[in-house]
């Protein structure tokens, strides 16, 4: 691959180390960029030259990226390895310094609303690199350690401007109904604070590297969030994701059962068959199978920070249902109740599931922290007829028992019921057996299996049910 430009252009100077450094931080952020994609990325650049940026930005886009989802995060590494004017740092637009002081905050403030007011880009990116210049800097050194978007926005609170903006705007449009208005205004707001957020990262990236910043300080995609850290804005996200999820793990799972229709080779028959041929097995038998669909049982924890991480399995289940022959989901905080009910009715508000399957399902007893003994003894006891020879028993949870006693026989006894039992784990491997919990005493018992993001439940998922 050779992105050399047509004459007439001039290739940026490192052009195949920044596009090279690019892809494998996508790469790292779960993009699936393979070889010819790269070199295709290469030719588009070609093509495009480098003389407009949103071009390249475009061309890049359009070669790299496989879904509309990604694109957030490709924006975001693409202003790293491909910065505008080949990076701010120390960039002041031919303006004096800011001093940080409360006069330069006021009049950084009333340059930012007459900017947000005519939608000036070329203005706001300006201030964006002033605001961060003058406000962003924290350290000891010299100059400065770093950079904060952070700090730069709090200081600059540029939401407290819709009020002016407003103004400025109804003046000049008197037509524009006050939510249309103010629905722009916030708009072009988040865009600016988007823009502190490039510029703060493009310095650091000056002094840290672009690869360490393009691979720490760049938010994933929703479903390589953990969903251990996960805010409620990502949650909001990963549910979104939940039917796109879904379609795909069913075209699989329907793959899979068509292939696994057609059965194992007969060994004893296709030898017997192969005397008419010299020996030669020219048509193998196969051993036909029944076709069937398993039994799918869930048992999540909702306590606590685990919650997020079973209402998007919950929900996920139940949008593959019809790959099942029959669905049961549990929860429990310290006592289980069945919820198959509140998540088929959930689907319609899937961001009050939570809160719902609380109010509803009696799911705490005298205190309300989590009990992994009393809940399995509970499920073992009142519920042994959910789990048959054909089920699969998946447990969600990160079998902390806050030293409760972990009640292994009960879960042996469900384990010894199910045809097959996996424990999906949110917790890294390295915190099983630290503190309360007993991973490591369940896994002697049943198939654990860390699970920390979206991405990796969809591949446990597609790969651990049977067909």
């Amino acid at each position: 691959m050779s992105p050399a430009e047509p004459a007439g252009t001039t290739a940026p100077h490192g052009t195949v180390e920044r596009l090279t450094g690019l892809v494998a931080a996508l790469r790292d952020h779960g993009f699936g960029i393979g070889t010819g994609e790269t070199v295709d990325a290469g030719h588009a650049l070609e093509a495009v030259g480098f003389t407009d940026r949103e071009r390249v930005r475009e061309a890049l886009a359009a070669t790299l990226l496989h879904g509309e989802r990604q694109r957030p995060v490709f924006d975001r590494v693409f202003d790293l390895y491909f910065p505008l004017g080949g990076g701010n740092d120390g960039d002041d637009g031919g303006r004096p310094a800011l001093d940080g002081t409360a006069a330069d905050l006021a009049e950084l403030r009333e340059r930012l609303a007459a900017a947000l007011a005519a939608d000036d880009g070329a203005a706001l990116a300006q201030l964006a690199a002033e605001a961060v210049g003058g406000f962003g800097g924290y350290g000891s050194g010299p100059e400065t350690d770093g950079w904060s978007s952070h700090q730069t926005l709090s200081r600059l609170r540029p939401e407290t401007l819709l009020a002016r903006v407003r103004e400025a705007r109804r003046s000049e449009e008197p037509e524009f109904a006050d939510r249309l208005l103010d629905e722009e205004i916030r708009r072009r707001i988040e865009a600016f604070r988007e823009r502190v957020r490039t510029e703060a990262r493009q310095r650091v990236a000056e002094r840290q590297g672009r690869d360490r910043v393009a691979r720490r300080a760049v938010a994933g995609t929703a479903d390589g969030v953990d969903f251990l850290l996960a805010g409620r804005a990502q949650l909001d996200e990963l549910r979104r994701t939940v039917r796109p999820l879904a379609r795909k793990l069913a075209t699989r799972l329907a793959a899979r059962r068509r292939r696994a229709a057609r059965g194992e080779i007969d060994l004893r028959r296709t030898l017997r068959r192969s005397l008419s041929t010299g020996g030669v097995p020219v048509r193998p038998v196969l051993r036909r199978r029944r076709p069937g669909r398993p039994e799918l049982v869930l048992l999540c924890d909702v306590s606590g920070s685990v919650a997020g991480f079973a209402q998007f399995t919950m929900l996920l289940v139940q949008a593959l249902h019809d790959q099942f022959s029959r669905v049961r989901v549990f929860a429990f905080v310290n006592r289980v109740d069945e919820v198959t009910g509140l998540i088929a009715r959930g689907a319609a508000d899937p961001a009050g599931l939570g809160d719902r399957i609380l109010a509803e399902a009696e799911l705490t007893g005298r205190h309300g922290q989590s009990d992994y003994g009393t809940a399995l003894g509970e499920f073992a006891d009142r519920y042994a007829e959910a789990v048959g020879p054909r089920t699969v028993l998946f447990v969600l949870g990160d079998a902390r028992t806050n030293r409760a006693d972990p009640n292994l026989a009960a879960l042996k006894r469900v384990a010894d019921r199910a045809r097959r039992v996996h424990w999906l784990n949110p917790e890294q491997p390295s915190l099983w057996g630290t503190g309360d919990s007993e991973a490591p005493a369940y896994a002697e018992i049943v198939d654990m299996r860390p699970c920390r993001n979206a991405r990796q439940l969809g591949a446990l998922i597609g790969r651990l049910l049977p067909v």
